[in-house]
């Protein structure tokens, strides 16, 4: 649904000090009735990707899905969105280390009750320990990068770490690679081994 990717780039535009009108007329013109908030677009990816693989249209449900740029954006965009502001309902996914953050941000937003599901590390660690450390090296070489994992994987600084956290460090080194792998390795998933918290948050919408 366009219009809901105009709602998102009005929110957006919004949360950086722009004018609240154009996404309030939005908010009353759509069925947009709950936003899933998420720290980047590679989490939005990976969140779209599963929508398509449970031919689920979000949008359509009047779920908004939006990549706010940064965990320590959640204030702001709950208090434009939440309870204080539009009064949609919030959910999403935060790191573990950051629930704490999340916590405090969504209390002083009066959006405390609102659900988010916490990944471990985050939602690319989620994915790798789904699928497995081999699984994904498939996947990578199978889009092309295995010289790019050799050569990352042979640097000194990798070679004491776990294989899983230098998979992770691999996708944060290439703009776009992140996104692109958010897509990927959430259509390689078995149904039924869909990591703990994306499995919830989609359970909840």
């Amino acid at each position: 649904m366009a219009d809901m990717g105009l709602f998102r780039e009005a929110v957006t535009a919004w949360a950086a000090g722009g004018p609240g009108d154009p996404a309030r007329e939005l908010a009353a013109r759509l069925p947009v009735r709950t936003v899933v908030l998420l720290e980047g677009p590679s989490d939005a990816a990976a969140v779209s990707a599963l929508a398509t693989s449970r031919g689920r249209d979000l949008a359509a449900e009047g779920v908004c899905v939006l990549s706010m740029g940064g965990a320590m954006s959640v204030g702001r965009f709950a208090r434009l969105l939440g309870p204080s502001g539009l009064g949609l309902r919030l959910t999403g996914l935060c790191d573990e280390r950051e629930r704490g953050y999340y916590d405090r941000a969504l209390a002083d937003a009066s959006a405390a009750q609102q659900a988010f599901f916490v990944c471990a590390a985050d939602l690319e660690d989620e994915l790798i320990r789904a699928l497995g450390v081999s699984r994904v090296e498939e996947l990578i070489r199978a889009e092309g990068e295995q010289r790019a994992l050799g050569t990352f994987l042979s640097q000194p600084a990798q070679r004491g770490r776990p294989p899983q956290q230098r998979l992770r460090r691999f996708f944060g080194t290439k703009k776009g690679r992140k996104i692109h792998y958010g897509r990927i390795l959430v259509e390689a998933l078995d149904p039924d081994h869909t990591p703990a918290p994306l499995d919830d948050l989609f359970a909840s919408l």
